[in-house]
């Protein structure tokens, strides 16, 4: 027979001793643990934050360019009217008055006003619409009547007021009449 080996039971003095040992080492993993996933955790509020710091000054920068640009916008919209009375007052003046010695300079000065308005809006961006022949566009276009007509429906056929775009951006929509099937 096989002597009966002694295998040897730990007691409890034993497993105390051996946790004892063991858990400065756990305790110590545990604790680099944490410490590594909080780092994780402020370099990824860190990049967050960054990000959300180029986000604001891009906006920003955007902002004060479109303030710059489009600056103006209300003050322009109000010079329309002047620019409109102004032509339907040259407009109104026949023919024969415009030769008048009398009228022949005040004529020249109010054209000469004209044009200079005109390359004022040019020098800021602010350009008329030709709308004339178009396709109606919402967008662009506000349609006061319809008049029949042999031109496809939908097309403009008439401009009661002109439009104006500043930049890129509609100033102010052009007031037409649209051509519908004649009768």
């Amino acid at each position: 027979m096989i002597e009966d080996e002694k295998i040897e039971t730990p007691t409890a003095e034993d497993l105390r001793e051996e946790t004892a040992q063991a858990a400065p080492e756990l305790a110590d993993h545990d604790r680099v643990a944490k410490l590594e996933a909080e780092l994780a955790e402020a370099k990824s509020g860190l990049l967050y934050a960054h990000a959300e710091a180029q986000n604001v000054r891009r906006r920003a920068e955007k902002e004060a360019a479109d303030a710059r640009t489009y600056a103006a916008t209300a003050f322009a919209r109000d010079l329309l009217s002047v620019a409109d009375n102004l032509a339907r007052g040259l407009e109104a003046i026949p023919a024969e008055l415009r030769e008048d010695e009398k009228l022949k300079n005040l004529v020249t000065g109010l054209e000469a006003t004209g044009r200079e308005l005109e390359s004022v809006f040019q020098r800021h961006g602010i350009k008329k619409m030709s709308t004339l022949g178009e396709t109606l566009d919402p967008n662009f276009h506000q349609a006061m009547f319809e008049l029949p007509s042999e031109k496809p429906v939908g097309t403009i056929v008439q401009e009661m007021q002109a439009g104006y775009m500043i930049k890129d951006r509609l100033l102010r929509p052009a007031l037409v009449g649209v051509a519908k099937k004649a009768d």
